[in-house]
Order: structure tokens, then sequence, then C-alpha cells
């Protein structure tokens, strides 16, 4: 009986989900965060997010965004994962990348802003430094440019930072591909667990500006998706048998969940959190996000999930940048139009209308100017792949079907 050589992690053979191809899962799940993060900012801006035991908890379902971190990270680094173990062709070219994540982020985020500068009256006589770190997606490194109706906006602006570094971060690992590649996971690892350390550090900056709001400090939310993406690529056969016990995934994401909203992790609200609870915070998010992906993207192919792959789910899911973008706005609305101020209460009278005036707004939303981007994108691509030689059209479009998985190019940013 062989043995394998030392150092080496034991692999299924058999394919897992996420190995390749759409996950319909994934745009539930996209969905379930999206009413988490909605849900988040309604008890916030209603009261509800008190020191108490509901209160923690409400607060605490701002770790949908690592949710949302973990998602974009898994559904991005899929290709790279997938490239270095020889099994595919290189992911797309850098600039195709780009060009893919600013139609897929920049119209409807621009279309929001203006609106909501220009129309929402608590934003009315906004500075032009607002406007400008705004619109340029700066708004964690300009001072007080977060403003009502797009305080919501930092984690987007965030993930545009992750889009950009990602090439980089691809390029630094492209030596561990092949027998080397067992220990990309490791050094993902490493990487998260350094960044812990991020808001120990002593940074400064100018006022209205926190560093820990910076990419750094999220790293590990993006790290548990690029892990599973590696997992995905050649699973081990300890992570495809824990991800495949009913129902303890989703009881680890519970724990995590319970510790982000205990004292561990600091006060309810906006506030400053120190070091310490600032790092128990993203490893309770971090944990959070590898759990609840990990039954989807290492279960088993073909398998449907009953709820997140519903058709009212998927539509949620498809729906759900756009729900991201304009509930806040929605919400500031809300109160006038039931005559309640803020910070008064009537939490599930402003969560109900607050839901019920975003989906529409975002179905719209999606119709009008997502959809259609991404339509005029591919319609350019194909104008120039066409006027290209012969040969060099048919290399690239290959590489283009290789790369462009439609779950890639439905990953939202929150």
């Amino acid at each position: 009986m062989s043995k394998e050589p030392r150092g080496t992690t034991t692999a299924v053979t058999s394919p897992v989900a996420g190995a390749a191809g759409f996950l319909p899962a994934c745009e539930g799940l996209r969905a379930a965060a999206a009413l988490g993060v909605l849900l988040t900012h309604v008890a916030f801006q209603t009261g509800s997010v008190t020191d108490t035991m509901v209160g923690r908890i409400y607060g605490r379902f701002d770790l949908a965004v690592a949710l949302f971190f973990a998602l974009s990270g898994f559904l991005l680094w899929r290709p790279h994962a997938r490239a270095a173990r020889a099994t595919a062709a290189a992911p797309a070219s850098t600039a195709r990348y780009l060009r893919h994540r600013l139609v897929r982020i920049m119209p409807a985020y621009l279309v929001v802003v203006i609106a909501v500068l220009a129309l929402l009256p608590e934003a009315h006589g906004a500075s032009m430094q607002t406007w400008l770190g705004n619109l340029a997606l700066m708004q964690v490194f300009v001072p007080y440019s977060l403003t009502s109706g797009l305080t919501q906006m930092w984690s987007l602006s965030v993930e545009m930072a992750f889009y950009l570094i990602l090439p980089l971060l691809a390029w630094i690992l492209w030596r561990l591909r092949g027998p080397a590649a067992r220990w990309r996971v490791p050094v993902i690892a490493g990487a998260a667990l350094l960044s812990l350390g991020w808001g120990f550090l002593p940074i400064p900056t100018a006022d209205g500006v926190h560093h820990d709001n910076w990419l750094p400090g999220y790293l590990a939310w993006f790290a548990a998706g690029m892990i599973l993406a590696e997992q995905a690529m050649r699973p081990p056969a300890w992570a495809v048998r824990v991800a495949r016990v009913p129902g303890l995934m989703l009881a680890i994401a519970a724990v995590a969940f319970v510790v982000a909203a205990s004292p561990i992790a600091g006060p309810p609200g906006l506030v400053d959190l120190v070091a310490r609870e600032y790092a128990a915070k993203i490893v309770a998010g971090a944990i959070l996000g590898y759990a609840l992906l990990a039954p989807i993207v290492l279960g088993e192919p073909g398998r449907p999930h009953r709820i997140l792959a519903h058709p009212v789910a998927l539509m949620l899911g498809r729906w759900s940048y756009a729900l991201f973008l304009w509930h806040v706005a929605v919400l500031m609305v809300v109160f006038p139009i039931l005559g309640v101020p803020p910070f008064s209460g009537y939490m599930l009278a402003v969560l109900l209308l607050t839901v019920a005036i975003s989906v529409p707004i975002s179905s719209i939303s999606f119709a009008l100017v997502e959809e259609p981007s991404r339509r005029a994108l591919h319609a350019w691509e194909e104008r120039r792949y066409r006027s290209r030689p012969p040969g060099q059209a048919a290399m690239t479009t290959a590489a283009t079907a290789t790369s462009a998985s439609p779950c890639v190019d439905a990953s939202s940013p929150r």
C-alpha cells in the first residue's frame, strides 16, 4: 500500500460544485446578504441598535459585508486558482478584467451618487470635496465625505480597492503553481493573519479619516473566499467532509455571529473599536463568510439549494447590487412618509416600507442601468474581436470563454 509524500494533503478526486461554472446559490446568498445590510441600517436609524442582546444582534447584521467580501474573494480569485493548477488557460488580461469590474460597478453607482447629492434634502449643500470623494469612490480616504443617503458606500470603496489590487496579488502568487500550488492556501491564510494587526498600527490620518476602513483591515474577509477558491480546485478531503455535515457550517457561522455581537467585538453602534475588538470582529466575519460559503462551494455538483436557488432568491440576487446602492437613500425618505423622526423606534414599519420601496427601485435600476451597461460592453468587445486577424481573434475568444464565468461577472460589491 503506497503512502502519499510527506507534507501533502489528501484531496478528493471527484469535483465539487465550486470548481467551475455558475453557482445559483451564490446569487441567493448575495440576496440574503443585501437584506442583512438593509436590516442593520434600518435598525440603526430607528434607534434599535442598543446595548441589549437584541440590539447587539441587529447591529451585527453588518457582518453581511463580510459575506459580500468573501463572495468577491471566491468568485474573482477562482480563475487564478484554476490557472495555477494548469486546469485552464490563464485568466483574462488585466485590462479586460478591469473593464468588466468598472462597468459592473460604476454606471449604477454614479447614477445613485448624483441622484442623492442632487435630490435628497439631507444631502443638499454637499461640498465639492464630498462630490469628488463620492464620485471617485474614495470616501474612505477623503475627510468627512460620507454623507446622508450614501454612508454605506464605504464598503464599496474597500471593494474597489480589492479589485484594483487583485491582479497584483495574482502576480505575487503566480510562481506558486503546479506542484507548488499547495502552498497558496498557507500564503493567503498567513497574509490574512498578518492583516489582523492592521488596527494596532499607529497610522496617521487626517481628521475624519479612519485607517481601519481601508482594505488591509478587511483582507481576512476577502481571504476567506480566496481560500475556498483554492480549495475548490483541489478539495481537501477534510474540508469537504466538514462542509457537507448537515447544519455544521451553519452552526459555526451562528457561533461566529454571536461572538461578534458580544462585548468581545466591542460596543454596539457606530463607535470606534479598540484594536483587539476590531481584530475580534474581523476574525468572526472571516469565519462566518467561510462557513456560509463552504457548503455551496464544496458541496456536491448539481445539487440545487432549496432556499438560495429558489427563483425569488435568484431574482433578488440579480437586483442585490442596486438594492445595496439605493436602500439608504430610500430609508431617508421613509421616515417623512411615515411621519416619524429617525431614532424614534417603529423598526418593523420602517423596515417593511424600506423593503417595499427599495426592491422595485432596484429592479428598475438593474433593468435600465446595470444590464444595458453590461450588454454595451459585451457588444463593444465583440466588435473589437471581430476586427482582429482571424488567428488572434480565435485566441482571444477562447480566453474570454475560459475566464468569463457568469458567476464571476455577476459578483456584486457591497
